[in-house]
């Protein structure tokens, strides 16, 4: 996922994403620990998935309390 697709979506889109990615995040640690953990790349992708959901809902937060503190 790229950062341009993941500002594209709105705020409830990312947040299912996010809990999806986070799902399968815990999927694929679960099969690393048994062995099972074919593509090892997926754990980092997904890792970066994640922190990049989370760094663009940070910023709409912030953009949205700093309206509010102008507005008030």
């Amino acid at each position: 996922m790229r950062a341009e697709d993941v500002r594209a979506k709105t705020s409830d889109e990312l947040v299912d994403a996010l809990r999806d990615l986070k799902k399968e995040q815990f999927n694929l640690r679960f099969q690393a620990a048994t062995g099972q953990l074919e593509n090892t790349g997926r754990v980092r992708l997904v890792r970066r998935d994640i922190a990049r959901i989370k760094t663009v809902l940070g910023q709409r937060r912030r953009e949205a309390a700093a309206k509010e503190t102008t507005n008030a």
